[in-house]
């Protein structure tokens, strides 16, 4: 007799939908991100959307480009970052090379060197506005010493000013970029150096043949997120000149604050819509560098 085959019986599933049991770990997870999510909220989010939503009379953008004082601090923002940035990595790059050197008096002068950056803004600026002063200042006691005439007006003239500004940020936050490109320079392989000076290159073709094209995307990165940083700095500016003379030295950072001090809250959130062009290009560009 041939034999029937009797069909697969599956066992008996329960009614209605399956649980999924949660792991410890996920619950532990959510805990532990729950917090961030919510300063995220509070703190970044809100503000933001809030200040986006204070900005969008359009007449409030008509005010601004009425006033000149706006026009004046475009201009000054445009001057800042291109003065100071190129300045800023261009030594910064110049000083790594220095620094890297494997030199005892080299080490402890890298001490020193890091100190503008490790402190506190508020202080430091405001010690270099009081040695600035024309009348009692360090800087014009050494001029007149020297020479028997009166230093210049450093901070009452607006070329000197916003000159003297971008010298401050440019000191201030020098250090922390030499030691990204320090970083860099000591990634490196040594061999490569070494195969080099056997073949007789010079400390310019080794540079262009060997540092430069190793730290090419390192450097064009640092100097997006620098500009980055700047357009947001406002320290230098405001500590040092308040935006004097006669709000001649404001930058899009500290124009804000003017109208906030005149209580023209529409006016300022515009202002800081207005530097979102600007911003939003680097951060996108900067992000698919470092997406590859």
């Amino acid at each position: 007799m041939s034999s029937i085959a009797l069909p697969h019986s599956e066992p008996a599933r329960p009614a209605g939908p399956v649980k999924k049991r949660v792991s410890p770990w996920q619950t532990w997870g959510l805990l532990m991100i729950t917090p961030y999510v919510l300063i995220f909220l509070v703190f970044v989010l809100y503000p933001v959307v809030y200040g986006l939503w204070l900005a969008r009379h359009p007449e409030s953008y008509v005010k601004l480009v009425d006033d000149p004082i706006f026009a004046r601090s475009v201009i000054n923002t445009l001057v800042f970052l291109i003065v100071g940035i190129n300045l800023k990595m261009i030594v910064a790059l110049i000083l790594s090379g220095f620094f890297v050197q494997a030199r005892t008096w080299i080490k402890w002068l890298s001490l020193v060197f890091i100190l503008p950056w490790a402190l506190p803004s508020i202080p430091t600026i405001l010690s270099i506005r009081f040695m600035l002063n024309p009348e009692w200042g360090l800087v014009n006691h050494v001029v007149f010493s020297m020479t028997g005439k009166d230093g210049p007006n450093w901070l009452n003239d607006p070329a000197l000013a916003l000159s003297m500004a971008i010298l401050v940020h440019v000191w201030k936050s020098l250090p922390f970029w030499t030691l990204i490109l320090i970083a860099g320079r000591l990634a490196i392989p040594a061999e490569h150096y070494e195969a080099a000076s056997v073949d007789g290159a010079t400390n310019w073709q080794k540079f262009r043949f060997i540092t430069w094209p190793s730290m090419r995307t390192l450097y064009l990165t640092s100097t997006i997120l620098s500009m980055i940083w700047t357009l947001g700095d406002f320290n230098s500016v405001y500590l040092l000149t308040g935006g004097g003379p006669a709000d001649l030295t404001h930058v899009l950072a500290t124009l804000g604050i003017r109208y906030l001090r005149l209580d023209q809250v529409d006016l300022s959130m515009a202002s800081i819509v207005c530097a979102m062009p600007l911003v939003l290009p680097l951060v996108f560009f900067m992000m698919k560098r470092l997406s590859k």
